[in-house]
């Protein structure tokens, strides 16, 4: 069975009355990230894990910021477009395990509502996204709420 892991990051700056979006969903908060697109940096992270899952380069090669094809896209979009990617190179989606690195607001209780979104986005089923949420304890630029970032691993599986 040929299978491949892939690792993203992304990290974005934050700014006072943008919108947040985290995993496909707007996030009540009084700043949100300075992007081109949505700036949804979970999303973001997990599209370069998947390209990089199949060494098919990064999210900038595919959607470049450069691009009004993507001002303002919902990063949902690109995610559906790098999954169909990955499905197109004969490749399914095992998993997804995301972290979100963020000081405030608290994450909890959107993380259900994240999991389901980036599932059905992905067309995998639910128990087999991950997404966990973490502070850096006040440190570095998260800590003081200057930006926000993300990681993501996933298992992609030859069909």
């Amino acid at each position: 069975m040929d299978i491949r892991t892939g690792n993203g990051y992304d990290v974005h700056a934050l700014a006072e009355g943008l919108p947040l979006w985290l995993g496909g969903v707007e996030i009540e908060s009084p700043v949100g990230c300075m992007a081109h697109s949505d700036g949804d940096v979970a999303i973001h992270a997990l599209c370069d894990a998947l390209l990089g899952a199949l060494a098919l380069g990064d999210i900038g090669k595919h959607f470049p910021d450069t691009s009004d094809e993507f001002k303002g896209i919902d990063s949902k979009i690109l995610l559906a477009r790098t999954a169909g990617l990955v499905r197109s190179h004969g490749y399914r989606i095992g998993n997804a395990d995301i972290t979100i690195v963020m000081q405030r607001p608290k994450l909890a209780p959107y993380i259900e509502t994240m999991r389901e979104t980036l599932s059905a986005v992905m067309g995998i089923p639910v128990p087999a996204v991950s997404v966990k949420a973490t502070t850096t304890e006040r440190l570095g630029f998260t800590g003081r709420g200057e930006g926000c970032a993300a990681y993501a691993t996933v298992l992609v599986i030859k069909d």
